[in-house]
């Protein structure tokens, strides 16, 4: 194809201009129809089994730049535009990123979706088309604010199918619409596609916040992601949403079916269904329900929906794993009960243990139970928490079904995560081992034979710092704060939530701003970066950020503390933040509770960019400790058994926070929340509320870690003044990161669950 004639002809035909007369505006959506266009000629993989991926979140960031780079074009459009004088990236900063997802379980199926289209798989995504995301954070008087985030302008990347589907509420039928967003495969001439579903009417914006009628279902179904479950309102459009996203999917699977010339009673053979976390899981009772209609026996639809399904455990956490009032299934699906009592009767056939019924003796239904009964697979996503899954907390489960549990270590797409958002490092990897590397990212490995190359190592630090003076210049420009990019960025990126610890690390923040108060300089300047939002009626994740924006300005204004620490906290952090900050980290923040992070990806991420862990023993930390090895990770608190050990409160033995509080190094961290500096600045009930919790609940054991913490961060801080032994660690990091590409996991998934082609 030739780029600049095909791109001629859709400046002329949208905006009666040549290109270079164009405006960065005009480009981005000339480049948004060409690989829109170059992406629907390309056929979808062919094979006897065919994946349906359904999954609440896709996370998908901005398409443009992952687009051009999968259709193999990109190199091409960048030289093209700069012969004009224009910058792609300047035009790739016009695209808003659309609003899909949250957090890691979005941006996992994300990358999953992109390893099974460059794998040539035949699979589909199958979610909602959220008009407002989550929310667009936004900080004001130094609190978290939300408001809607928009993302569907005029032009975009959906397709319309034409196809529709007949959701039966209880009461009424809502129609779902079908829309697609192209995935193109990497290194192929394929593409796949997710497919999204949305309500004929979809409501406007409020006028005010996030907050609607949410009994409004007909035009407000597809509004948010997540909404508000402070009431059952909100919990009942979540099933709603739910419902509607299998009930369409299930009918858009069958209709495929069909069409390839299979009958129902065939679906096993030719389809694999993914239940990405329980949000899809009705998914079951809503196939079978589906296959009777079509003359099925009752046994021979659960035979083949069990044949089919398979379910990906992404949580430790018990109010994770969702159970719903089965009157909420009674109004939102009624059709759907008899069918999950006759599955919970069967379930209890095959074990009298209450405890692994589907539908309890409180009325609810336990949604991970019915994955599991009529699943053929359940697979964690890290070693360590498919390990606690079989050995306690679905134990009762693995009892039953042992050869049903396998591990399924979670991946990234390196290309998205090195290739597009790092430039420099795959320019300098591949003069080091050549370019097959991106498709056989094993070859990574290779790197260690520079393990002592001072010129690899110097370059290597000057990618690193390019890095952080682009962030820098992008966070001056957006939020206007300037940070010294000569600093060691400490960075710790994820959903706010007490497990994952962000709360420890304002208290690491205190105690070096104690320290230099006191004259204690630090080694090396140190810049701490959060980035993270917290779920709307998760109050004391709220609190948190609160603490952490009353310290990034308790900081700012002493001149005393401000040369050697800084705190800094992104407003809106998204997938196009981390695309500009992780190539920059220099220490990867994950430090969750022990046993109680699942895996993580942005661990992975981090690592691969040549940041360095500092982590506990937790999720995929663990994998990635026993790839670097000791010298190349920072380690630290209590293991995974015995936090489990002070939860279950075995032998008389529990977590006290008192205990740790009341010692000399921790009592005056957690105090300074009440201190007068702090509560000059912030919200004396939020902080005293922190404070009180941290004293008397912290049910995640922040104080039992954080001294240890404090000092292999310190540790850490020390060890990179001496550049050349980072570097080392830099790029080992980086030479052991090809375990963690997303295209190993998708093969795993293919190779043992499900057999598509």
């Amino acid at each position: 194809m030739d780029i600049k004639e095909n791109l001629t002809q859709l400046t002329n035909e949208q905006f009666g201009l040549a290109p270079d007369q164009c405006s960065d505006r005009q480009l981005y959506e000339a480049l948004l129809k060409l690989t829109c266009r170059m992406a629907a000629e390309r056929p979808a993989p062919a094979g006897e089994r065919k994946l349906y991926y359904f999954s609440a979140e896709f996370l998908i960031g901005k398409l443009l730049d992952n687009n051009l780079l999968a259709l193999g074009i990109r190199d091409q459009v960048r030289e093209l535009l700069s012969g004009m004088g224009r910058d792609l990236n300047a035009v790739e900063e016009q695209e808003p990123e659309p609003s899909l997802g949250n957090g890691g379980l979005g941006r996992l199926a994300a990358c999953f979706l992109d390893s099974i289209a460059a794998l040539g798989l035949p699979g589909d995504g199958v979610g909602l088309n959220y008009h407002y995301g989550l929310f667009h954070q936004k900080f004001v008087g130094n609190k978290q604010t939300e408001t809607p985030d928009p993302w569907l302008e005029q032009e975009n990347w959906l397709i319309s199918t034409g196809k529709s589907f007949t959701v039966p509420f209880g009461g009424f039928d809502l129609t779902a619409k079908l829309w697609d967003v192209a995935v193109p495969g990497a290194y192929n001439n394929y593409a796949n596609r997710l497919h999204l579903f949305d309500v004929e009417e979809p409501a406007a914006p409020p006028e005010s916040g996030i907050n609607f009628d949410k009994t409004d279902v007909v035009h407000h179904l597809t509004s948010f992601l997540y909404p508000d479950d402070g009431d059952d309102q909100g919990r009942l459009l979540r099933v709603y949403q739910q419902y509607f996203m299998v009930s369409a999917g299930a009918q858009l699977i069958l209709q495929e079916l069909e069409e390839r010339g299979y009958g129902p009673g065939e679906l096993a053979d030719h389809v694999a269904i993914q239940i990405n976390d329980t949000h899809p899981s009705m998914v079951i009772p809503e196939m079978i329900r589906l296959l009777t209609a079509r003359g099925l026996s009752m046994d021979d639809a659960i035979s083949q929906i069990s044949r089919a399904c398979a379910y990906t455990n992404h949580t430790i956490l018990a109010e994770a794993l969702e159970k719903w009032p089965v009157y909420f299934i009674e109004r939102v699906a009624p059709q759907l009960v008899p069918i999950i009592r006759e599955l919970d009767r069967r379930a209890r056939e095959v074990s009298s243990d209450p405890t692994v019924a589907i539908l309890d003796n409180n009325g609810l239904v336990h949604m991970a139970h019915m994955d599991i009964h009529y699943g053929c697979s359940v697979n964690g996503v890290a070693a360590l928490h498919t390990e606690i899954l079989k050995k306690a907390e679905l134990k009762a489960f693995y009892d039953l079904y042992p050869d049903k549990f396998n591990n399924k270590t979670n991946g990234v797409t390196l290309r998205r995560w090195m290739e597009a958002c790092n430039p420099d490092l795959t320019a300098l990897i591949d003069q080091c081992i050549g370019p097959d590397w991106r498709q056989n990212p094993d070859q990574l490995v290779g790197l260690l034979a520079f393990i002592d190359d001072e010129h690899v190592l110097n370059r290597l630090l000057a990618v690193k710092q390019s890095a952080k003076e682009r962030f820098c210049r992008e966070l001056r420009d957006v939020q206007g704060v300037e940070l010294d990019p000569n600093s060691l960025f400490d960075v710790q990126i994820k959903r706010l939530h007490e497990y994952k610890r962000q709360q420890m690390n304002a208290l690491y923040v205190i105690a070096k701003y104690l320290e230099i108060r006191a004259g204690r300089l630090p080694e090396k300047p140190i810049t701490v970066i959060f980035g993270a939002k917290a779920a709307p009626a998760y109050v004391m994740a709220k609190h948190i950020i609160h603490l952490i924006l009353c310290l990034q300005k308790l900081i700012e204004n002493d001149p005393a503390v401000r040369p050697w620490l800084r705190v800094v906290m992104i407003e809106n952090y998204n997938v196009t933040w981390a695309e500009q900050l992780i190539p920059a980290a220099d220490i990867s923040e994950q430090i969750s509770l022990a046993s109680k992070e699942a895996s993580g990806t942005g661990n992975m991420k981090l690592m691969a960019n040549g940041a360095v862990t500092l982590g506990t023993m937790d999720g995929a930390n663990v994998e990635i400790a026993e790839l670097v090895g000791p010298d190349n990770i920072y380690t630290f608190g209590a293991h995974s058994d015995r936090v489990i050990h002070l939860y279950d409160d075995k032998g008389g033995e529990r977590y006290r926070p008192v205990d740790y509080y009341h010692t000399p190094k921790v009592e005056p961290l957690v105090d300074f929340l009440l201190s007068p500096e702090l509560l000059g600045i912030g919200d004396p009930y939020s902080l005293a509320a922190l404070w009180r919790d941290m004293k008397g609940k912290d049910w995640f054991m922040a104080l039992l870690d954080v001294e240890e913490y404090i000092a292999v961060k310190d540790l850490a801080v020390r060890q990179y003044g001496d550049r050349k032994s980072w570097a080392r660690k830099m790029l080992t990091n980086i030479a052991k990161a090809g375990y963690f590409s997303s295209d190993r996991t998708i093969k795993q998934y293919n190779e043992d669950i499900w057999h598509l082609g």
